[in-house]
């Protein structure tokens, strides 16, 4: 729906830790600001993580799955290129969260950007490269 905010989750097809490449992470990132810069979404936080991604939108235009199919296509045929592979990046589908609207977006895109922490893969966010939110904090 059009000005709802949705939580996104996305997973590497075998759970394979495609992202751990950082060109492979950077151009996850590419193909989702692209989403912004044509106005499908307002992309407010997400996290690259080593074999998923979680991503918190504004839906402006279109819908989900005309913005998940863009950027699973566009990656899974740019990383295959650049990694010298073939066959699916992606598992099939996506998880999609609408948030309600007494949910705190704000604490969502922490928890979020958080999740480098939890998975012990740095001891502060601002170590990991591999995320961006609109807020600073």
């Amino acid at each position: 729906m059009i000005g709802q905010y949705y939580l996104l989750t996305t997973t590497t097809a075998g759970r394979s830790p495609v992202f751990v490449d950082f060109r492979a992470a950077r151009c996850c990132i590419e193909a989702m600001r692209f989403q912004q810069q044509i106005g499908r979404v307002a992309s407010l936080a997400f996290v690259i993580m080593p074999d998923h991604v979680h991503w918190l939108i504004a839906l402006k235009r279109d819908n989900l799955a005309k913005v998940m199919q863009s950027v699973k296509g566009y990656t899974a045929r740019r990383i295959n290129e650049i990694a010298g592979r073939s066959g699916p990046l992606w598992q099939e589908g996506y998880h999609d969260r609408a948030l309600r609207a007494d949910e705190d977006v704000r604490q969502t895109a922490r928890y979020i950007v958080a999740n480098s922490l939890r998975a012990g893969l740095v001891e502060r966010v601002w170590d990991y490269s591999h995320w961006d939110a609109v807020w600073g904090d």
